[in-house]
């Protein structure tokens, strides 16, 4: 800081020089001519000594940003002539910008990365890729300040050397018009006169050309991109989508709505895995498992204890009903009825135009593809000797696990853990790594855990799974950790450690489509494929997140960048981005945690409201957990929120809207919440925010204010 400080009060002594000693009234078009012949005379008698000084001024008076480097341009013409002028006034002009760039980068690039961090990521992605392309449109076309360029380029991550010689090179032309001019400096009455419009407007399409040269590479790239293949002179389709899941259903959704011929192609079920073995059955059997607590501790609510008389069976029938019941929201017959031409079938991708479905070839401007993800199943040794589940078939059993062991210490694994050990089970979560939940942030994990062993669930982290075994009737699971062997015995295992995207069988291999290293199919900020422009991609297939709603998200930029990108194509964004695991407390999260927030380098402020003060929970004997807010540092930015208690996954929405339209704490704060609610929890975080930011002078100035105002 005092660095900084000490490197403004030299530069506000050279300006405040600079206007003190009349040098802007020197640096005029009048003022050169009268001095002209003065100089001159100078030249004459220390050529050397002359063109030094006026190197070095020129550098100042560029580097500072002040008035006259137009003028100067043309006092290097008539001192020093065409040729050594242009030297002069080009690497004079140069380095006097290169000055003022690092100058504002030392100065204010901290401050404003602190202050706008997320839109100067992206703003410093678009300048790493195009960066020196855009600053030499723009060094080209003269209307543009220059000293504005410098200082705003300052901001960015744009190179030191690379600002250099762009604006070398890209000034160069109009240095040399104005020095040109300054050879015949009697003949000029104004600057504008310079610079005709004809001029001008040469310098402004010379700008514009690379801007045109961008496009006409482009089309040039797409047409090798699809060299090879033979485009259809007409479409039977707008849009084919390939896969009902929530990212398909949606797609074909949109399509429709705005009167597209779309087809969506489904090999299994509609709704994909959310509906028939993801979201739903496991939230139908959670209600069941906690209801079934409740009755199992009914005298902590006054009445009297209760016997749970458990029919698994009937447990499951449930299950499918309620699977049946939301069923018709994703049929075949509904999303007829919007106009989307359902194919229960087999697709694969001929060509980046062409699918092929039932021996039939459609055609179609643009492809989604929306085939979602499976349980990911370990080779591990003598799986195949015992009873394992995955989350496709864990729906099909009908009898409780007496002893159920579950590998993974993820969402899917804990939600089930709970719900079978609630429903009679004796469970055994096995993970890997030092925790649970290894996403979220390490409070949150032990809040988790806590509850999982006060229900009885057995948790044991930082294990590895060795091998299975199958001895007479009997399953057994080997298992390693720093405090040594161990040999669990299971009727059935739940294998809950991740999802592989569906990649394979449809054409993408022939089509060369690129993957990333966790399989997903390599998407651009649009959705696009990064090799063929009119096939998108998203959900589970694309990433980054694994979610429902982050499906249905990305699936109206598939529809719209799709089917209107030749006008306008949208940026798919992921700031505000929530997600909830529906154990008992709840945990949600949006945007950074804790840790994601350090890891990132932002300086932040963790704020944490504890829910057992919360009337409401108290009330209903579920005063645990707590509402966490990450905010920048000293602000009430909010960056990140992860709250872990009963309606976490409700109360969360509120940070949603926030992040994602920048409210602050102080809004929240000052916005009137239900009492007695969950919601209120947010308020009371925000409050407790506010408290911290107070200073103790502050209140002791209050204090005194008061003193005075009684006396």
């Amino acid at each position: 800081m005092f660095k900084k400080i000490i490197l403004l009060l030299v530069a506000a002594i050279l300006i405040g020089s600079f206007f003190y000693f009349d040098l802007n009234e020197i640096l005029t078009l009048d003022g050169l001519k009268s001095s002209l012949s003065e100089f001159s005379q100078w030249r004459d008698e220390s050529p050397l000594l002359v063109m030094g000084g006026f190197f070095i001024m020129y550098i100042l008076v560029t580097a500072l940003s002040l008035p006259g480097a137009a003028i100067l341009t043309l006092a290097s013409g008539a001192l020093f002539g065409l040729f050594e002028g242009l030297v002069l006034a080009s690497f004079a002009s140069s380095i006097g910008a290169l000055l003022a760039f690092l100058v504002s980068r030392y100065l204010m690039r901290e401050t404003i990365v602190k202050r706008f961090s997320d839109r100067l990521k992206a703003i410093d992605k678009g300048i790493e890729k195009e960066g020196a392309f855009y600053l030499f449109t723009l060094r080209l076309v003269p209307i543009f300040p220059f000293f504005l360029i410098n200082l705003l380029m300052g901001l960015t991550a744009i190179k030191s050397w690379t600002f250099y010689w762009i604006s070398q090179v890209g000034m160069l032309a109009g240095t040399f018009v104005y020095v040109n001019a300054g050879t015949q400096i009697v003949q000029i009455d104004s600057l504008s006169g310079i610079l005709s419009f004809k001029l001008v407007l040469s310098f402004a399409l010379l700008g514009i050309f690379p801007l045109i040269a961008k496009v006409i590479v482009n089309i040039i790239k797409k047409r090798r991109v699809y060299k090879g293949w033979q485009k259809p002179s007409s479409f039977d389709r707008n849009m084919i989508v390939i896969g009902a899941g929530a990212g398909g259903l949606v797609t074909s959704y949109i399509g429709a709505a705005v009167k597209a011929k779309v087809a969506l192609i489904e090999k299994h079920k509609m709704g994909g895995d959310c509906l028939n073995t993801g979201c739903v059955p496991s939230k139908a059997i959670l209600k069941s498992a906690k209801v079934a607590k409740m009755i199992k501790h009914a005298s902590q609510y006054g009445l009297k204890d209760l016997e749970v008389k458990l029919d698994f069976a009937e447990v499951m029938n449930r299950v499918h009903k309620v699977i049946e019941k939301i069923e018709p929201h994703d049929s075949v017959e509904r999303y007829t009825k919007l106009g989307v031409d359902c194919i229960q079938g087999e697709a694969k991708i001929l060509s980046p135009w062409e699918v092929e479905v039932n021996g039939k070839v459609l055609t179609t401007k643009n492809i989604t593809i929306s085939t979602g993800a499976r349980p990911f199943v370990p080779p591990i040794e003598g799986l195949d000797d015992v009873p394992h589940l995955i989350s496709d078939n864990l729906w099909e059993i009908k009898q409780l696990p007496k002893k159920f062991l579950i590998v993974g210490g993820g969402p899917i694994g804990l939600e089930m853990a709970q719900s079978f050990q609630n429903l009679g089970s004796e469970v055994t979560v096995v993970e890997r790594g030092p925790r649970i939940m290894s996403k979220e942030d390490e409070d949150v994990a032990e809040e988790v855990t806590k509850h999982l062993i006060k229900d009885g669930v057995k948790v044991l982290t930082s294990t590895n799974l060795e091998k299975f075994e199958k001895k007479g009737d009997k399953f057994f699971a080997h298992l390693s950790s720093d405090k040594g062997n161990e040999l669990i015995e299971f009727d059935k295992v739940l294998l809950a450690i991740g999802r592989r995207p569906n990649t394979t069988g449809f054409g993408l291999e022939e089509l060369g489509i690129e993957l990333n290293k966790n399989g997903t199919i390599k998407v651009d900020q649009y959705l696009r494929t990064t090799k063929y422009p009119n096939i998108f991609a998203c959900g589970d297939v694309a990433g980054p997140y694994q979610l429902t709603h982050m499906a249905a998200h990305q699936a109206w930029f598939c529809a719209v960048n799709g089917l209107f990108g030749t006008f306008k194509k949208f940026k798919v964004h992921y700031k505000a981005t929530p997600w909830a695991t529906y154990t008992d407390p709840e945990v949600a999260t949006v945007g950074h945690t804790e840790l994601s927030a350090k890891d990132a380098g932002i300086e932040l402020d963790v704020t944490k409201y504890e829910l057992d003060d919360l009337d409401r929970a108290i009330a209903e004997d579920a005063d645990y957990g707590f509402v966490k807010v990450i905010t920048q540092k000293g602000k009430d930015k909010i960056i990140g929120a992860t709250i872990v208690g009963p309606q976490a996954s409700t109360m969360i929405i509120e940070f949603v809207t926030a992040i994602k339209y920048n409210l602050g704490l102080n809004k929240i704060l000052g916005t009137i919440h239900a009492y007695p609610s969950y919601g209120e929890g947010n308020k009371y975080a925000a409050g407790e925010w506010k408290r911290s930011q107070v200073k103790q002078w502050q209140m002791d100035i209050l204090e005194k204010f008061h003193k005075w105002r009684r006396s």
